[in-house]
């Protein structure tokens, strides 16, 4: 690829394929680097590396196939500077639309002296040679000068030098264990567009590992410094603590425009779903607090912070969340949420609740977010049911209970009940089961003869800290009525649904008992 005509467009070259699935753990199959391969195109990637056709026989076909049916993209090839290497990375990539070769070799003093065990003459000879063999077959050739963070800037100059004159076409400079900082790194690739010859004519790339957590921020350093090229992975995954993250590094680049005045080709609205399919694919979950793609990346909970973003969406966001393909931000609630985010979330799932409704919503809220971590729409749609079927004035409100059950042991379960009147009852009774036993003890408090003719309980929500909901249909004096109650203790919501048709039923009764003038002052009734 050849120097981009806008100074300011950087050049975004996936390893996803190579490097990233280096990755314990992250294999693909050739399906599945299809398919990877195809969203890479569609998100708008300049450079896939497809793999490294040496490694094995389905490396090299899993090359070969990318390169004959993805269009678009360049498909590079990985190979050592050596000519078995060049000459299957070269048979890999020859029907792509635009191919390359990138071939590597080590340049640092530590791996000149214990991995090739070779003098930096023999070391620039082999990467001039690897050059030229790689430019005999492909037209696009990158180098790379592995471990160049830790090799000693004269030594890097000039091997970069002498492989320019001998044919490539772009320049990559690995920080290949991570070792480097934003201001290391930059002086290297300072030092290199200030002393080598022809490098203006080549694209200047990087390649930088995640080892200390600074490959986005090295990166980043080295597009000051007039480097054209990043070469990062999806969800950041590869090597070690892995590469530079993609959609970190473009994201960087588009939201401070105004700092770095670069652009990149990428279709940022795809930047999640990519993120979402390699995930599927490698069955690696993205960490929550994972810049641009984790769950909590456009999450919200903490109170001041839901108020902020429910007034103005720019206090507590930078970016917005369909710029990256999520569909909206989250507010998430909680035990931080605040009372402002709570009303918005009642009132987007339909629910018009009076003041004093919605206060005592709230207090039931920050019970249950003690108790759970999260908080569903499914948990506050049943907050808000039980809110609009309370009744007011009723006769028995539930204090507490206690219930006992267990295999080979008696059932029993003991209930206390404040009444209208303000006097607390307490009873106790056994009965087949935990349910059971408390609907006797409801009973034996209240006098009630009620029975049951349907009773259920469901989830209302996911995961094992859910909400219950429990149903209950009774028959009494010929007519039938229903409640339900909701809890994460499930023999409290059927504790509470009882007695919530229990107080009906008195309600009932005392109507009934009531004659049509029992209410009307003496005086006002007509004689006779």
């Amino acid at each position: 690829m050849s120097v981009p005509a806008d100074p300011n467009r950087v050049i975004i070259f996936d390893t996803t394929l190579r490097d990233g699935e280096q990755s314990p753990g992250c294999s693909m199959n050739l399906a599945e680097k299809l398919e990877m391969a195809r969203a890479l195109a569609d998100l708008g990637v300049d450079v896939i590396e497809a793999g490294f056709p040496i490694a094995s026989p389905g490396d090299f076909e899993s090359v070969q196939a990318i390169a004959r049916q993805i269009h678009g993209p360049v498909i590079a090839g990985l190979a050592r500077c050596n000519p078995t290497d060049i000459d299957r990375a070269a048979d890999a990539v020859k029907d792509a639309e635009k191919p390359r070769i990138h071939v590597f070799l080590a340049t640092s003093a530590i791996h000149r002296e214990f991995k090739l065990k070779m003098t930096s003459e023999e070391v620039a000879r082999r990467a001039v040679e690897g050059v030229k063999r790689a430019r005999d077959r492909c037209a696009d050739i990158e180098f790379s000068p592995e471990d160049a963070a830790r090799t000693e800037l004269d030594f890097l100059a000039e091997v970069v030098e002498r492989v320019i004159e001998a044919g490539a076409t772009t320049l990559n400079i690995p920080d290949t264990v991570g070792y480097a900082v934003p201001q290391h790194y930059a002086a290297i690739i300072r030092h290199l567009k200030k002393n080598v010859r022809g490098i203006d004519n080549c694209v200047l790339s990087v390649h930088c590992h995640n080892d200390l957590g600074l490959a986005v921020a090295n990166s980043l350093a080295a597009l000051g410094e007039g480097a054209r090229q990043v070469e990062c992975t999806i969800n950041g995954i590869g090597e070690r603590a892995g590469n530079t993250s993609l959609e970190e590094v473009v994201m960087a680049l588009h939201t401070r425009r105004d700092y770095y005045g670069l652009t990149t080709g990428i279709n940022t609205r795809h930047l999640y779903p990519v993120s979402r399919k390699l995930s599927h694919v490698t069955g690696q979950t993205v960490q929550r607090n994972k810049a641009i793609v984790g769950q909590n990346a456009f999450a919200h909970e903490a109170g001041i912070h839901q108020d902020g973003m429910l007034k103005e969406r720019s206090t507590y966001e930078i970016m917005r969340p369909e710029d990256v393909g999520i569909p909206q931000t989250e507010l998430v609630l909680g035990k931080h949420s605040g009372r402002h985010a709570l009303k918005q979330r009642v009132a987007a799932l339909g629910y018009g609740l009076s003041d004093e409704q919605l206060n005592k919503v709230f207090e039931e809220f920050k019970k249950l977010a003690d108790k759970k971590k999260e908080i569903y729409d499914a948990d506050i749609e049943a907050l808000a049911e039980n809110q609009l079927q309370e009744g007011t004035g009723n006769l028995w409100t539930l204090v507490g209970f206690t219930s006992t059950a267990g295999t080979g042991s008696q059932t029993s379960a003991a209930v206390t009940l404040k009444h209208l009147d303000g006097s607390v009852r307490r009873d106790a009774a056994v009965g087949n089961g935990p349910i059971d036993a408390l609907f006797k003890a409801i009973n034996r408090v209240t006098g009630a003869a009620v029975r049951v003719v349907d009773y259920r309980v469901r989830s209302v929500s996911q995961d094992m800290d859910a909400l219950g909901e429990a149903s209950i249909e009774i028959e009494y004096a010929g007519k039938k009525s229903r409640a339900r109650a909701v809890s994460v203790d499930v023999v409290e919501a059927s504790a509470l649904a009882y007695l919530e048709v229990v107080n009906r039923v008195a309600s009932r009764q005392l109507r009934d008992r009531l004659k049509p003038t029992d209410n009307v002052p003496t005086e006002a009734v007509p004689a006779g």
